[in-house]
């Protein structure tokens, strides 16, 4: 068997994946749970600044459950990923990490339409959280959800000045752009089908992921 590379947890499909069901995540909060972000917190810091200035207390705590629910979820993976360590086999971590996404999706869809937006939103943080903490590398480099300055600069180097690399890097990242598009397009359009089961798509990305995995460690051995 030829080396690889990187390891598969940075492929480009399986970024292409988790960038998909990061969309659907940020989509389903905020079309569904209360105008918030599951994964952008910065937006939710933003908003949660406008709101403080204008005094609107209530409105403020809407923003604040999903920001402090993110840091308990990152802190949560992170405790995982120390525990772990070196003891892993490969990809033990990060299947249990897929895994544990898609049980935290069966509970948000199973009970969606019994759940309060500030716990709803809580708990989609908590996923967006683990997986941002435990995935962030993509091809050996850095990994991003959508970063439209790299994206720029990528494309200036490639198509102005000519770098290959400039064009390969402009590819990458612009399919991981359109793939969050993508994800967030497609739970827009299930919102207002299946509703509170709008996760469906994020949960059928992360089985896909769960399965590559799966048939990577079975090669492995």
């Amino acid at each position: 068997m030829n080396e690889k590379p990187y390891p598969v947890h940075e492929s480009l499909l399986i970024g292409t994946l988790l960038t998909a069901a990061a969309g659907s995540f940020d989509a389903f909060t905020y079309l569904l749970h209360g105008e918030v972000f599951a994964g952008l917190q910065t937006g939710n810091v933003i908003l949660l600044g406008i709101h403080l200035g204008q005094a609107q207390w209530t409105t403020a705590v809407r923003y604040m459950v999903p920001i402090f629910a993110f840091m308990f979820g990152t802190m949560a993976a992170r405790a995982l990923q120390l525990q772990a360590g070196k003891k892993s086999r490969p990809l033990t971590e990060q299947r249990w990490l897929i895994q544990y996404e898609i049980t935290l999706i069966l509970i948000v869809t199973l009970f969606g339409h019994w759940l309060p937006d500030l716990a709803a939103s809580a708990l989609v943080s908590l996923i967006a959280a683990a997986q941002l903490q435990e995935f962030r590398r993509l091809k050996g480099g850095p990994f991003t959800s959508g970063n439209l300055r790299t994206a720029a600069q990528s494309l200036y180097d490639g198509f102005i000045r000519g770098q290959q690399k400039g064009r390969k890097d402009a590819a990458t990242t612009g399919t991981i752009i359109l793939s969050f598009a993508t994800g967030a397009a497609v739970t827009g359009i299930l919102t207002t089908l299946i509703g509170t089961y709008a996760l469906v798509g994020a949960a059928l990305c992360l089985v896909w992921i769960d399965i590559i995995f799966w048939r990577d460690q079975v090669e492995l051995h």
